[in-house]
């Protein structure tokens, strides 16, 4: 009975603050507060056409938005040619996205590897060693999903620190 009366009190808190943020939200006419000045959201390739930014810099790290194996001067479509290839275009991007924003490869500190087929792991791995200085690899999880944009085998995010 007790953790019946318990769930039933916790659930009308739970509404009374949803209904306290909903009606907060419908007379509230502010504008969206300015980013912090240790916030920057770098756009090194012109104004973005998706709604998020290539990176993101926050004191000295870099976070470098997800990248597919899409190629910028062919209509940003991905690569033909299977998981090698997506693989190769990925690091390519990476490459292009932390120069350009003040890092390098060399400089990457994390990664997240998404990939489409597990399956695949030894014959993207082939590809993303041959991007870094063994033993020197960023730190790094991988995933196994079930799509990606533009029906890409692998996407790749990272943390670089700035140069």
């Amino acid at each position: 009975m007790r953790i019946r009366h318990a769930t039933l009190v916790l659930a009308a808190l739970a509404l009374a603050l949803s209904a306290c943020d909903a009606g907060s939200s419908r007379t509230s006419a502010a504008p969206a507060a300015a980013p912090a000045a240790d916030l920057q959201f770098l756009h090194p390739f012109g104004a973005p056409t998706r709604p998020f930014s290539p990176a993101v810099r926050v004191g000295n790290l870099i976070y470098l938005a997800g990248q597919i194996g899409t190629d910028p001067s062919a209509g940003g479509t991905v690569v033909p040619g299977g998981i090698a290839a997506e693989t190769r275009q990925v690091m390519e991007n990476i490459k292009r996205v932390a120069e350009s924003v003040g890092s390098s490869m060399d400089r990457l500190a994390k990664c997240t590897v998404f990939m489409a087929d597990m399956k695949e792991w030894d014959a993207m791995n082939e590809v993303y060693r041959t991007y870094f200085t063994a033993p020197n690899f960023p730190a790094r999880s991988a995933l196994g999903v079930n799509g990606l944009a533009l029906n890409a085998r692998v996407e790749i995010e990272c943390i670089a620190v700035a140069k």
